[in-house]
């Protein structure tokens, strides 16, 4: 018999319903002290009474039962779909866990799905990123891959290697029959195939991770260029101060803004120069490695003003950042009388920024980069975790291919040994408590 786990699975704060989810042997029962009846028929929504220990009414709610296997955890559900608000479902939520039930621990009933043969590790995986989607693609993305399209996947990769494993056990035990001669060039042939195709799908996924977690977006300067009042016309409210005295941003400033149909997160650095101010160089320090880690930095370089050691910084980080991360450039301040020499910009085909339209400018070109860089087709994978396995898959594969071709199989299954079981863990791996332990564990509360 397993605990009866229960949680509300709603979120906090005020609404029309919530939902008390319990699953368990006991939800049932569970159930029948809670409501005082004696009948349920499953998938049926019965409106009813819920009384607490001592008999003192909570609410009237709609109470469904899925009765095993018929459900999403294959054990018998209860859901108690009460009145909105934090007070009443937790009333609900104490009463149950006074009549037997525990709390369930974070994502412990997509666990239980997991364990109920219900949904795979790459469903459960969808299940908990789509939460988090930060942009309509994703959303769809993820709603495929809770129908089994990376399952799919996975189990097509396994399969071909598992025959190429077959072909090489095959030769190894019958060494003297008669096989067929391009026995190895068609292994080999395949293993490039799938090599390749993996590669492409993780140059995929780690190109487009921002669908998945929202793209980072910063913007970077020297002092008194004009970030924090682009942040501030961006956001439309006065986010950052803005003035003229050069070190006012001494720290990163972080918003969330949505762009067409991305949530991005937007970063306002402080300015780069040379500083002894301590707490000013923390904040520059701060400002390079956001540059690091953002998918698109938008460079603010200001006309009004010659061009001068600390622009020059600037551009050398741009140029070293240039081949991994997508870069806008943008001229402030053209109002004003032109003092910059822009020739070494021209290479970012810069923006030029008025005072009026400046954040439309700059809405428009991140939307059309954020859908070139959303474009594409292929499989994604979601999690750090996906990725890795594939790596070592593809890294397996790559291995085994010296020595088909040196005619030393054994070791060649070792590799391809490997690699089945790296692509095997993205699904249904066959040690898989320390993984579950720590995605499940990325779950919300009733999940």
């Amino acid at each position: 018999m397993s605990d009866t786990i229960a949680a509300v699975a709603t979120a906090s704060g005020v609404g029309s319903v919530a939902i008390v989810r319990v699953s368990g042997d006991n939800a049932l029962d569970i159930t029948k002290k809670v409501t005082k009846r004696e009948t349920f028929s499953p998938r049926y929504a019965h409106l009813s009474s819920l009384y607490n220990q001592n008999d003192e009414l909570i609410d009237e709610a709609i109470v469904i039962w899925f009765k095993a296997p018929h459900s999403f955890t294959t054990e018998d559900v209860v859901e108690f779909q009460c009145h909105g608000g934090s007070i009443v479902a937790e009333k609900i939520l104490e009463t149950v866990l006074f009549y037997g039930a525990r709390l369930a621990e974070p994502g412990e009933f997509t666990r239980r799905a997991f364990l109920g043969g219900r949904i795979d590790l790459t469903e459960a995986e969808a299940i908990a990123k789509l939460i988090e989607a930060k942009s309509d693609e994703a959303a769809k993305i993820l709603a495929r891959q809770m129908k089994g399209e990376l399952r799919e996947f996975v189990d097509d990769v396994r399969e071909k290697l598992l025959r190429a494993v077959a072909f090489a056990e095959v030769t190894i035990d019958y060494a003297e029959e008669d096989l067929p001669d391009d026995i190895v060039d068609n292994i080999l042939h395949q293993l490039e195939e799938i090599e390749l195709k993996i590669g492409q799908i993780v140059s995929s996924s780690e190109r487009r991770r921002g669908m998945i977690e929202g793209f980072k977006v910063s913007i970077v300067g020297k002092p008194n260029v004009g970030k924090s009042s682009l942040l501030n016309a961006m956001l439309g409210y006065k986010r950052a101060i803005v003035s003229d005295i050069a070190g006012t941003t001494r720290d990163t400033i972080e918003e969330q803004i949505r762009v067409g149909s991305h949530l991005i997160r937007i970063i306002d650095t402080a300015g780069i120069r040379d500083s002894s101010d301590t707490i000013e160089k923390i904040g520059i320090e701060r400002s390079v490695e956001a540059i690091e880690q953002s998918d698109i930095v938008i460079a603010i370089f200001d006309v009004s003003r010659a061009w001068d050691e600390e622009d020059e910084q600037i551009l050398s980080l741009l140029e070293k950042s240039g081949n991994n991360k997508e870069i806008i450039v943008a001229l402030n301040k053209i109002d004003l009388p032109k003092k910059l020499t822009t020739k070494k910009l021209e290479q970012f085909n810069p923006l030029q920024l008025s005072q009026d339209n400046k954040a439309e400018q700059i809405f428009s070109e991140l939307e059309k980069r954020l859908s070139q860089m959303s474009q594409g087709d292929e499989l994604l994978l979601i999690s750090a975790r996906q990725i890795e396995a594939v790596k070592q898959a593809r890294s397996a594969i790559s291995q085994a291919k010296e020595p088909l071709l040196m005619g030393e199989l054994e070791i060649f299954t070792f590799h391809l040994n490997d690699a089945i079981s790296a692509i095997s863990s993205i699904s249904k791996p066959v040690d898989f408590n320390d993984i579950m332990d720590k995605m499940f564990g990325e779950f919300c509360l009733g999940k």
